[in-house]
C-alpha cells in the first residue's frame, strides 16, 4: 500500500434538511441515504464508504439535531453523539442564511470544545450570490474556527470534488478498513426497507410521515434472480392507515411503485414488491417497539468498524 494512503471516519452533522444524505450519496457517487423535505428523514447513524488511491474515506450520515420530544427523537441524538465521539473529523452543513439560529449556536459551541478538524459546508450556494456568501462565512467565522469552508450545492453535486481533495488534505495516513469495492455494510434488506419509507415520505401529507415505520418482513430471491419482498407499513393511529392506504388504495399503490423502481436500480433485477398498512399506537415512545424496529439504545455503544 502506498505510504500516503490517507483514511479516517467522518461525520455529518447539521439541523434537520440541511441537505446532509444528499451530499454524502453524491460524495460516494450512490444513492444508500434517503432523502425527503421532512424534517427527520435520517433516524439512524449510516456509513459509507469511498475509496480512491488517495485513500479512503468512511462517512458516517447522521440524523438531524434537534430537541428529543420522543423516545425515537432521543435515540436520533444518541446517534449524533456517537458519531460525533466516534470520527476523525466532521462535515457541519449549514443553509446561506444571513442570520445565524440558536440551534447552529448551540452546534457550534459544541464543535469548538472537541479536538476536531471541522469543514463548514455551506449548501445551496447557487441559491444567492457570492457577496451573500461572503457574509455567511462571516457570521459563521465569529462562532469558532474551521479547517476549510466550502460553498457547494448538494442536490446538484457541485462542489463534491473540492470536499473530497480538502478531506484526503486533512486526514493522516491510515489503513484501508474496508474492501475497496465496499461501499456501505448496511445490509440490502435494510436499504430496501428505508427505500419504502422515503417514497411514503415523499407521497404522505405532513402529519403523517413522522410516525411512519418499515417493517420488512420477507426477501428473498428466486432462482431466476428476481426478489420477492413483503413489507409492512406501520403507523401510529388509525385515521393515518387510511392516508397510507388511500382511497381504492390508491397512495398504498403509488409508494410501491416508486419504491419497486428504486429497489430494483439497487439490486440489478426485477422485484416484485407487496405493501401491508398495521397501527402500532405511538411506538415511537414504545421502548419496546423501538427496539423491535431496531432503535435500541444498547446499540449506540456498538462502534463504527
Amino acid at each position: 500500500m502506498d505510504k500516503e494512503f490517507r483514511s479516517g471516519f467522518v461525520a455529518l452533522i447539521g439541523r434537520p434538511n440541511v441537505g446532509k444524505s444528499t451530499l454524502m450519496n453524491h460524495l460516494i457517487g450512490q444513492k444508500i441515504a434517503i432523502t425527503s423535505n421532512k424534517p427527520q428523514t435520517t433516524r439512524d447513524r449510516i456509513q459509507t464508504v469511498y475509496t480512491d488511491k488517495r485513500g479512503q474515506i468512511v462517512f458516517v450520515d447522521t440524523p438531524g439535531m434537534h430537541k428529543a420530544h420522543t423516545g425515537l427523537g432521543e435515540y436520533m441524538m444518541g446517534s449524533v453523539d456517537k458519531a460525533i465521539e466516534s470520527v476523525d473529523m466532521l462535515l457541519w452543513l449549514v443553509e446561506p442564511d444571513l442570520h445565524v439560529g440558536p440551534s447552529d449556536r448551540e452546534i457550534a459551541e459544541r464543535l469548538s470544545s472537541l479536538k476536531l478538524p471541522v469543514i463548514l459546508i455551506i449548501n445551496k450556494a447557487d441559491m444567492v450570490d457570492k457577496a451573500r456568501i461572503g457574509e455567511v462565512v462571516k457570521n459563521y467565522s465569529e462562532l469558532m474556527e474551521y479547517a476549510a469552508v466550502i460553498p457547494l450545492c448538494a442536490l446538484r453535486g457541485t462542489g463534491v470534488d473540492r470536499v473530497l481533495e480538502k478531506i484526503f488534505e486533512l486526514l493522516p495516513e491510515g489503513p484501508m478498513y474496508y474492501d475497496e469495492e465496499t461501499v456501505t455494510q448496511q445490509p440490502i434488506r435494510e436499504i430496501a426497507g428505508e427505500i419504502i419509507r422515503e417514497k411514503a415520505l415523499r407521497c404522505l401529507s405532513d402529519e403523517v410521515p413522522h410516525g411512519i415505520a418499515v417493517e420488512i418482513e420477507k426477501m428473498r430471491e428466486r432462482e431466476d434472480g428476481m426478489f420477492d419482498v413483503e413489507a409492512v407499513l406501520v403507523c401510529e393511529k388509525e385515521s393515518h392507515k387510511g392516508i397510507v392506504i388511500g382511497k381504492g388504495g390508491q397512495m398504498l399503490k403509488k409508494i410501491g411503485t416508486q419504491a419497486r423502481r428504486d429497489i430494483e436500480e439497487l439490486t440489478g433485477t426485477r422485484v416484485n414488491l407487496k405493501l401491508w398498512v398495521k397501527v402500532r399506537k405511538d411506538w415511537r415512545d414504545d421502548p419496546v417497539q423501538l427496539k423491535n424496529f431496531g432503535f435500541d439504545k444498547r446499540k449506540l455503544n456498538e462502534g463504527n468498524s
